[in-house]
């Protein structure tokens, strides 16, 4: 069963995709274990909680797409660890002037298998690099971007950052990257976890 496995959490990875950006929030909910937490570059916590802020914003001006490439699936007995290329598009409105935030990243996913259903127990975004781009270009966007300071952020996610903070939205601390000790930290746990599978 190793291939209908691996195909499963592929499967779960692909599915987080549409149902986030199509406002499914039952959908979204039942790829994860009730348990589960995940870390992005403004929330951290709880799925549930994560799925509720989700749908609390959905509408409100800003429109985002989660391009996902094919998930590399680790497989040992029930657990998987899928780690999976993202392209993070937003199109949102600051101080006045359409913008368009790329963001290049990867999703590290935790998956169990509990009573035969594969669910995530955690995701964590590794962000890599991005940019912020004018709709229409203009005086006003480049008035924006040298009010945004994005150089004192560092450069995986300088311009994510900019955008999470015109959103009214805080960082959620540690934001990952490669090479930051707590991105190296969890790796390595995950890889442990998956080690250990029972």
């Amino acid at each position: 069963m190793d291939i209908a496995d691996r195909i499963a959490c592929a499967d779960l990875v692909q599915a987080w995709g549409f149902a986030r950006d199509q406002g499914r929030w039952d959908d979204l909910l039942d790829i994860f274990h009730p348990d589960g937490e995940i870390a992005v570059s403004w929330f951290r916590g709880p799925y549930a909680e994560f799925v509720a802020r989700c749908r609390d914003n959905f509408g409100s001006g800003m429109l985002a797409k989660h391009l996902l490439w094919p998930a590399r699936v680790s497989l040992n007995r029930g657990r998987a660890i899928a780690e999976t290329n993202v392209a993070i598009l937003v199109r949102q409105t600051i101080e006045g002037v359409a913008v368009d935030l790329t963001s290049h990243a990867r999703f590290l996913d935790r998956i169990e298998c509990r009573e035969g259903r594969w669910r995530m127990v955690e995701r964590a975004t590794v962000y890599e690099r991005d940019r912020l781009d004018p709709v229409e270009p203009s005086a006003a966007f480049d008035a924006v971007l040298a009010r945004a300071e994005a150089a004192r952020y560092p450069l995986p996610y300088r311009y994510m950052a900019c955008r999470v903070q015109a959103a009214g939205r805080s960082l959620a601390e540690p934001v990952h990257h490669d090479g930051r000790p707590e991105t190296e930290s969890l790796k390595a746990r995950y890889a442990a976890w998956l080690a250990a599978a029972p």
